[in-house]
């Protein structure tokens, strides 16, 4: 049993009330994480400590905070054999998901520390004679970072790396499917040195996970909130958060799109669609969803398609290793599931994979989607591909755009003219031509458009989300007034 406690104030805690919470595995349903459930007052003290350590902090020049990022990213790779353990277990993921989940999140750790010396400003020309005018840029304050369970190291990190490399202090608010894993990071992170307060983690039961947000944004000395997750919830947090006038970051779901044109290299599209559609059982953001095909292609292209998918082999990953592990729990692989009921029951065909065992869901293949399907609209965060076939690429363009998300998107032609017109067209913050919709860096302008969120992630534009613009002026001379 893995014993998580809380740690705030560069501490190990209880919950104020004792409370505690269990994790089971997706398969079998053995418990395997015993966490801390705070509650509100948990909340509160958390950001009260990470209140207390914002000035030191927000004051220590860019070449320190850097020296304990870079430490920090050491930390989490010397970790990778727990991490990779607490991931298997606390959701059923791949040994290879987990091991790259680590390294990926000790880039996003690095990149952040390169940062914190080009966090620049501007002097800005005044029309005041022997006035200097500048616009510099001072951490916002404490931050709080949501993140989810689907890529936890990764998305974990990537909650507090820039908020930290600004100068900022961070409570971040664990998943309830992954105690450990999150709860991990900032045991690494302490241990690379980084100062008491600096970063506090909380963990909670479901059941309380509103009144812990609803505490966090409501705090006085929360400056900023990062989440990522379902566009439902991300809603209420942006609700909640807009009460105070508070900024938010928002990664939310998605529903990417692939589109196969015509002359597209329809090999290559198939390994992008393969890899885009069921990496970590298709429970990535950016994962494919959809492959809008020109009717002219379709036939070949379902055809490689459901070959390759069927080829594809699943199981527990504590039973040995597998291209696709568990989904994140039983009642996923039934939502998903009665997606596949309600596609087929309307015309749908399966052409390859379908309804799993529990947790455990293949490959799965679904031609002929309609506008009539839930599968069409739905974000089905499982190992589901479905085929929409379209006439042409303005159809495949109106297709695309029909659709609530606009997170990522891919476009497959042999005409980069072409694809680079299609691809101006897409209403989402990310597409790749020739490329899969699943692609990250961690200097790259990440998130979407539409209720897949707002604001970006990564290298300068993360930037601007954790830091404040401040107008300064000094006045070197004899000022003029007109009285």
């Amino acid at each position: 049993m893995n014993e998580v406690l809380l740690w705030i104030g560069g501490e190990s805690r209880s919950a104020a009330d004792g409370a505690t919470v269990l994790r089971h595995t997706p398969v079998g349903g053995a418990a395997v994480t015993r966490a801390a459930a705070a509650r509100k007052a948990d909340a509160e003290a958390a950001v009260d400590a990470a209140a207390a350590a914002l000035p030191a902090w927000s004051q220590m020049g860019p070449a320190e905070r850097r020296a304990l990022l870079w430490r920090g990213a050491e930390a989490l790779v010397a970790k990778k054999d727990e991490f990779v353990r607490l991931m298997m277990e606390e959701i059923g993921a791949t040994a290879a998901w987990a091991g790259f989940n680590v390294h990926f999140a000790a880039s996003v750790l690095q990149e952040a520390a390169a940062m914190t010396t080009q966090i620049t400003g501007q002097v800005i020309p005044s029309n005041v004679p022997e006035n200097l005018a500048m616009c510099i840029r001072q951490p916002r304050g404490v931050c709080v970072g949501i993140a989810p369970w689907n890529a936890p190291i990764i998305l974990g990190v990537r909650a507090l790396a820039m908020p930290l490399a600004c100068g900022n202090t961070v409570v971040f608010k664990a998943s309830e499917a992954c105690p450990a894993v999150h709860r991990l990071i900032a045991t690494a992170l302490a241990e690379a040195g980084l100062p008491a307060g600096v970063l506090n983690v909380l963990t909670n039961a479901t059941q309380d996970a509103g009144e812990v947000v609803a505490a966090l944004i409501d705090h006085p000395q929360v400056r900023h909130i990062n989440f990522t997750g379902s566009t439902r919830v991300g809603r209420i947090v942006a609700e909640r958060a807009a009460r105070h006038l508070k900024p938010v970051l928002l990664e939310l779901g998605g529903k990417a799109p692939l589109l196969v044109l015509q002359d597209a290299d329809l090999d290559a599209a198939v390994d992008a669609a393969i890899f885009g559609g069921y990496m970590n059982q298709g429970q990535i953001c950016m994962s494919t969803e959809r492959i809008l095909v020109d009717a002219r292609v379709a036939d070949a292209l379902v055809t490689r398609l459901a070959a390759r998918a069927a080829r594809l082999t699943v199981q527990d990953p504590a039973a040995g290793p597998a291209v696709l592990g568990a989904l994140v729990d039983p009642s996923s692989a039934e939502r998903v599931a009665a997606l596949l009921h309600d596609a087929v029951s309307k015309g749908a065909v399966i052409a390859a994979g379908g309804p799993g065992d529990g947790a455990l869901m293949p490959a799965t293949v679904v031609d002929h989607v309609t506008p009539a399907m839930r599968l069409y609209g739905e974000e089905s965060f499982g190992p589901v591909l479905s085929v929409i076939r379209v006439a042409d690429d303005e159809e495949a363009i109106r297709v695309a755009n029909d659709t609530e998300y606009g997170l990522s998107a891919a476009v497959f032609s042999q005409d980069l003219a072409r694809a680079w017109k299609v691809a101006q067209c897409l209403e989402s913050g990310i597409c790749h031509i020739n490329a899969p919709t699943v692609h990250d860096e961690p200097q790259m302008p990440f998130g979407g458009v539409k209720a897949s969120g707002y604001g970006r992630f990564g290298g300068t534009a993360a930037v601007d989300e954790f830091t404040v613009q401040r107008w300064i002026t000094l006045q070197t001379g004899a000022r003029h007034y007109p009285f």
